[in-house]
This record gives C-alpha cells, sequence and structure tokens, in this order.
C-alpha cells in the first residue's frame, strides 16, 4: 500500500504540501461544524488551525479503495484524548474532493469545538 500524499503532509506538518493535495472545490466536513467548508484556501486555513490544537496526532491505519482512503488517527486536545478517522474522497488525478472527519469521545469532540471555535468562526457559513 502506498500512504497517500495527504497523510505524509500531515505527518511533516506541512501545510503547503497539505494543501496542494486539496482540489480547488474541495469539500471539509468537520465533526464540529454544521456546514461544511468549501475551497482550497479555506480548507487550508481550517487545518492549519487543526494542526496547532491537535497535540500528540498519529495515524495508526490507513484503508485504501478506488477513489477514496481513510486514516485512523489518536491525538489530544488540551487533557482530552481523541479517536478519529480521516475520510478522503479523491478525483481521478488523486486530489481531495472531499474530506470528512468522524471523531470520539464526545468529550474530545466537545473540547475540540471549543478550541476551533474561535480560530474559524470567520469561515463558518451558518
Amino acid at each position: 500500500m502506498v500512504t497517500h500524499p495527504f497523510r505524509a503532509a500531515v505527518e511533516a506538518r506541512d501545510l503547503s504540501a497539505l494543501s496542494a493535495t486539496l482540489s480547488p472545490g474541495v469539500v471539509f466536513r468537520s465533526p464540529v461544524a454544521f456546514q461544511p467548508f468549501v475551497g482550497r484556501d479555506t480548507v487550508t486555513e481550517v487545518l492549519g488551525n487543526v494542526m496547532e490544537v491537535f497535540e500528540d496526532f498519529v495515524y495508526t491505519d490507513e484503508l485504501e479503495a478506488t477513489n477514496s482512503h481513510a486514516l485512523i488517527f489518536t491525538a489530544t486536545v488540551g487533557t482530552r484524548g481523541v479517536q478519529g478517522l480521516d475520510h478522503l474522497a479523491l478525483d481521478d488525478a488523486g486530489l481531495v474532493t472531499e474530506l470528512t472527519v468522524m471523531i470520539r469521545p464526545l468529550s474530545g469532540v466537545i473540547a475540540l469545538a471549543e478550541a476551533m471555535g474561535p480560530r474559524v468562526a470567520h469561515l463558518a457559513k451558518g
């Protein structure tokens, strides 16, 4: 299995490389925002903030299918440990067209929402 460039960019904490893996019209479905974030620049800004909020971030597994990747991770947000999954939908060029993030447990999701809210409120649409 070949690691997707999205994973490599996240693990390197390289926001420019991460942005380059996103399609121009990428849609990001956050576990804490009602409306998705849309567009490479907006999603890059959100993910840059996520990189600052998550501590001890580690991908623990990667699942691959045609035009789809699932990356399982652990991290901490403040004092809360979280487990999560990044689901990547890919176009034929391998760019991420949709990113859906799921996180557990609820206490970790709440901690993430509290940490991220002030950072991305200006990007939210409803």
